[in-house]
């Protein structure tokens, strides 16, 4: 199955998922830079349709040692605030994260990446500073990435990242 058939089919079976992450390459820290704009990648897990109902954005990697991990929309869906996932899922947070900003935004960078082996490849790999979870990356094209949250006692959870367009610089 390829990652156009697989998104077509709206949702595949885990191990459909996991082939077709095994089938694309690997990417390093460098290619990761940029704001990139995310969506589910449906495997029939426990959190699918979490991150839609919530107003998730995506995920934005300045470098190696700054990384906004959680990304939602505000408000008004204009522009985007980082979260912390120290306070973000929380059970008494239910819908939309935007309304409670106050209480899970941050200015500070929550993860890092690294190069780590996973499914016997060395790839880009998001660490959460604060959760036992770790992001994957392989490259679809050169815009475009299969996410794979790894934690632990909970099957592989999917995403989708698309980059952003580079804006040009206002003066």
């Amino acid at each position: 199955m390829t990652f156009d058939e697989a998104v077509k089919a709206g949702r595949v079976r885990v191990e459909e998922a996991l082939a077709l992450f095994d089938s694309l390459p690997a990417v390093d820290v460098g290619f990761m830079r940029g704001t990139w704009q995310g969506r589910e990648f449906q495997t029939g897990h426990p959190l699918d349709g979490l991150l839609a109902s919530t107003g998730w954005y995506g995920k934005q990697f300045i470098d190696a040692e700054s990384v906004h991990p959680l990304l939602f929309y505000t408000e008004d869906r204009k522009a985007v605030f980082p979260v912390d996932p120290r306070k973000w899922p929380a059970p008494e947070l239910a819908g939309p994260v935007a309304p409670h900003r106050a209480l899970v935004g941050t200015d500070q960078f929550k993860a890092r990446l690294r190069m780590l082996e996973f499914r016997g490849r060395l790839s880009a790999t998001m660490v959460y500073d604060d959760r036992p979870i770790l992001d994957v990356f392989r490259k679809v094209d050169r815009d475009t990435l299969l996410g794979l949250m790894d934690a632990r006692d909970m099957p592989p959870y999917f995403f989708v990242l698309r980059r952003e367009a580079e804006r040009p610089q206002t003066p």
